[in-house]
């Protein structure tokens, strides 16, 4: 199967995962700046006097994380088998764990290790965390989180008798 003809076939599952995922980026940089603004600014003295950049950005990944376990459980994913709830949120959370790591990683990086410290530097990099932490969950959901459905044999007719084997 060519990459068109895997798009093609997954065009609603993929539009649905895009939306999600707009939404949960709406989350994800709204959590973060209310804490990066507000509680957990650099100048603000809760938790210590450090700057908790990397905190804030676990924070409003974890808030990301949930909102969007209940969206694509309940649409994006719908017409998929499940696993019991408490297993697959076990599993989404695993699968997420490691785009959290990708994400934290991308904004400490960024603000640690290369000194990109300003606010505007702390969301880009953590758009660019975003996007890859969402290849990788498109990935983990697909392969671990959401079973495929059975794939629809074409021309089949379940109800019809076999023509070589029926009376005449």
């Amino acid at each position: 199967m060519t990459v068109v003809g895997w798009v093609r076939a997954r065009v609603g599952e993929l539009t649905r995962f895009g939306i999600v995922g707009v939404a949960g980026i709406v989350v994800n940089l709204g959590v973060f700046n209310l804490l990066r603004l507000g509680p957990l600014a650099p100048d603000a003295t809760v938790a210590g006097d450090d700057d908790r950049v990397v905190t804030a950005k676990v924070i409003a990944t974890a808030a990301s994380i949930l909102f969007a376990w209940v969206a694509h459980r309940e649409w994006t994913y719908r017409g998929r088998g499940r696993h019991r709830p408490a297993r697959e949120l076990v599993l989404f959370g695993l699968v997420n764990g490691a785009a959290l790591i990708i994400e934290a990683g991308t904004v400490a990086l960024s603000h640690h290790g290369w000194g990109l410290t300003s606010l505007l530097a702390d969301n880009v990099a953590s758009l660019v965390g975003i996007a890859l932490g969402t290849i990788a969950r498109y990935v983990g959901y697909s392969l671990f989180v959401f079973e495929a459905p059975a794939p629809a044999v074409l021309g089949d007719d379940a109800g019809a008798a076999d023509p070589r084997t029926s009376p005449r």
